[in-house]
């Protein structure tokens, strides 16, 4: 039953992928309307999950989450139905305000309804696999419903899975209680959401169209909310976020483990869907069938991995995830223009064990690192490092594949899609933009690679050996 909403914000973060062309079609959105509709979800979700995660733990989570559907049901209506791009926008912020109520509630619901650690490290390790399913499938699932229906289908699919939450949870699941002591500080709340929201966008720009006033501003002004929102944590008898859960070496790198892949990934999916579509000339529905293979090795690795912990160890499993992701992106550089749809599914499938992985141990080590009464709040430290991971990764890794394009391209237009498009071109000009793009994509492959080694290595030298797999603070 909790598992529903999991999977829908989770789907929602890229099922746009697909059908934003027709999203742009029917509503002709500017170049930055666009961008803003495709990313406006992941930074609400992203800047708001810390101050739900509280919330929850102090009014009581199962209210949270009735509440986070129905506004995540408003919200889906509203954009199925947008008249204009600014309605569109407004509604898609909605749906991120709402998913940001019902992920760290959902995973500390999860926490309370299994008390024994060996059944809550399987029960968390479903979550994760819900949550990396839906990220998976979010492109297959828009591709089905853009083949039949018009594109505010991709909204609509929410509604039937809303409606059977809101009728049955409160029976399934019963009240949890409020567990934490303490007003919210509110100034708390504002500045940890709006310093991530500005240093995210901030990055994100800059990384997009380069350096300039406003992005470098709204990072700087990012960075000094987000520095003096930890030292206020410092002096508050109940924080909002309790530092010293990152004292604990393995939390912190399970933590950089939720960034990193998430990065990774989505950068990953976003190229390589330009890859099948536009260099390979794939139809949209076979390109995202292509990527089931990963999505099954990427969900089944979830739901095993807490079972392959509880024997082998955190320390182990953060270095296998981290050494499988490094090694399944290299098998994108043997991909050319004129094949590599073999090469594209070992990548994601090597790739998508690690990923699996960083899913399920990241959730279960932030949520068994602290008591109970701190559930929601750890949880939502696991869970924004991933929705911020995956707003980075187009922007700091697609942005780069970019640069080489633009770097190595026939210099007609910023993009291969905008090149394409372009009318009476020779077919070496063609090939030459092909071939810039997939050098892009061998780049941004290649650094991703480089990081995930890093982290490896860091994780096999730096964590203890001892790192024990059992909930500390219950």
């Amino acid at each position: 039953m909790v598992l529903g909403p999991v999977l829908l914000v989770s789907l929602d973060g890229s099922i746009l992928f697909l059908a934003m062309p027709r999203i742009s079609q029917a509503l002709t959105p500017t170049a930055d309307q666009a961008l803003w509709i495709l990313d406006i979800y992941g930074f609400a979700v992203g800047s708001l999950l810390i101050a739900f995660g509280n919330i929850g733990d102090r009014y009581g989570r199962l209210k949270l989450l009735m509440l986070g559907a129905t506004i995540f049901g408003i919200g889906s209506a509203a954009a199925a139905f947008a008249p204009s791009p600014e309605l569109l926008l407004a509604a898609r912020a909605l749906m991120g305000i709402a998913g940001a109520t019902l992920l760290p509630s959902a995973l500390a619901v999860l926490s309370e309804l299994f008390s024994d650690p060996r059944r809550r490290a399987q029960a968390i390790g479903i979550f994760a696999a819900a949550f990396a399913a839906g990220f998976a499938i979010g492109p297959v699932v828009g591709g089905m419903l853009l083949e039949r229906f018009w594109w505010g289908s991709v909204f609509l699919v929410n509604l039937p899975v809303i409606a059977l939450f809101l009728i049955f949870a409160p029976a399934l699941l019963g009240e949890v209680r409020a567990t934490r002591p303490g007003r919210v500080d509110v100034v708390s709340v504002v500045t940890s959401a709006v310093g991530l929201l500005l240093t995210v966008f901030g990055l994100k720009h800059a990384a997009a169209e380069g350096l300039s006033v406003i992005p470098v501003l709204a990072w700087l002004a990012g960075a000094a909310l987000l520095v003096w929102f930890a030292r206020r944590q410092r002096a508050l008898e109940h924080p909002l976020m309790d530092f010293s859960l990152f004292r604990d070496r393995v939390f912190t790198v399970a933590v950089i483990t939720g960034l990193l892949p998430l990065a990774a990934w989505s950068a990953a999916a976003y190229l390589a869907g330009i890859y099948l579509q536009s260099v390979l000339d794939l139809p949209i529905l076979r390109a995202a069938l292509l990527a089931l293979p990963g999505a099954v090795a990427l969900t089944t690795t979830c739901i095993v991995t807490p079972v392959v912990v509880d024997r082998i160890g955190k320390r182990a499993a953060l270095i296998v995830c981290h050494f499988s992701i490094a090694t399944g992106l290299l098998f994108l550089l043997p991909t050319t223009i004129a094949g590599g749809i073999g090469w594209y599914i070992a990548s994601t499938t090597i790739a998508g064990i690690g990923y699996g992985i960083s899913f399920a141990v990241v959730a279960d080590t932030a949520v068994g690192a602290v008591p109970a009464a701190r559930a929601g709040s750890a949880g939502a430290i696991a869970e924004t490092s991933n929705e911020i991971g995956n707003a980075l990764g187009i922007a700091l890794l697609g942005s780069l594949a970019a640069l080489i394009f633009r770097l190595q391209g026939p210099e007609l237009a910023p993009t291969l899609d905008e090149t394409l498009q372009l009318p009476e071109l020779a077919a070496p000009v063609v090939e030459d933009a092909r071939a810039a793009f997939v050098t892009g994509l061998h780049v941004a492959a290649a650094v991703a690679s480089l990081l995930h080694l890093a982290l490896g290595i860091v994780a096999l030298r730096w964590l203890p050996r001892s790192a024990d797999t059992a909930p500390r603070g219950r």
